[in-house]
């Protein structure tokens, strides 16, 4: 499995290959960032680390053991022991475990590194794949929530130590 390492700014080159490569895979369910996305991405890197630094946001990248990066697992809007899960994982690891291994270890960072007590998280009725990671991961339905336009449901998860 790959490891989990919090963002940096020396992966600011991996990151932006990896955005790019999966450009149009994460277009398939999320909204596309658009051009300005990656004409600047060098400042939103910058941007994202000072959150990370203020402890606003915890940002993650997954490293494979060839050394390529081949996801992210962000914790955003950190607030009263809370904060918000989202991950990406890139289309040639997808389907393979991943996305449930990285989300159960920022599931137990987030509790005994972060402090935090509690996570949310969100995903689109048409993502069985994205709801299956956070039912397996212990998150569960607290309600319905729109996405973009897309129907879809939203997650808690309150034991983030087992």
């Amino acid at each position: 499995m790959p490891n989990l390492e919090r963002l940096r700014a020396d992966h600011a080159d991996a990151l932006l290959a990896f955005e790019r490569a999966n450009r149009a895979y994460f277009a398939r369910s999320i909204p596309d960032r658009g051009d300005a996305y990656f004409e600047e991405f060098a400042a939103r890197l910058e941007d994202r680390l000072a959150e990370q630094d203020a402890g606003l946001c915890h940002f993650h990248v997954l490293v494979n053991e060839e050394g390529e990066l081949v996801g992210r697992v962000n914790l955003v809007d950190v607030a009263a022991g809370s904060a918000e899960l989202g991950y990406h994982i890139g289309e040639l690891t997808a389907g393979r475990g991943v996305a449930t291994a990285a989300v159960r270890d920022l599931c137990r960072l987030a509790g005994t590194t972060y402090g935090l007590v509690s996570l949310t998280a969100m995903a689109t009725l048409d993502n069985p794949a994205s709801r299956t990671v956070l039912e397996r991961n212990g998150f569960t339905e607290t309600g319905s929530v729109t996405l973009n336009g897309r129907p879809g449901v939203r997650y808690r998860r309150t034991r983030l130590i087992d």
